[in-house]
């Protein structure tokens, strides 16, 4: 069965990491997983979906950790898009343990 936020997630991180279709198809290749640039056009418009291997690696190209979350099996709604901004702050929050509590009062969480 066909997953339609494949096709939108996929073409949004894709744009989000301002890949080209020619630099994932490139990225692929490095990947030894050799597409068509047509075929990246046709997972993102949803006509076709990568297999489960193709999918786990541009994951990977892409910076998808939650992958359950981002494609909608893991909570209700739309998947969350972070910015390359966005991801590096949450890393050097979970960096620093001991600022946590400092950041959390400060953001009111």
């Amino acid at each position: 069965m066909k997953n339609p936020k494949i096709s939108q997630v996929l073409k949004a991180y894709r744009k989000q990491n301002k890949y080209s279709v020619n630099d994932v198809v490139l990225k692929l290749e490095k990947n030894h997983l050799p597409v068509a640039p047509k075929t990246v056009y046709g997972w993102e418009s949803g006509q076709t979906q990568p297999d489960a291997d193709t999918l786990l690696v541009l994951c990977k190209i892409y910076k998808i950790d939650n992958i359950l979350e981002s494609f909608g099996y893991d909570s209700p709604g739309e998947p969350l898009l972070l910015s390359k901004e966005e991801r590096s702050l949450i890393l050097q929050y979970r960096s620093y343990a001991e600022m946590q509590p400092a950041i959390k009062k400060l953001l009111d969480v």
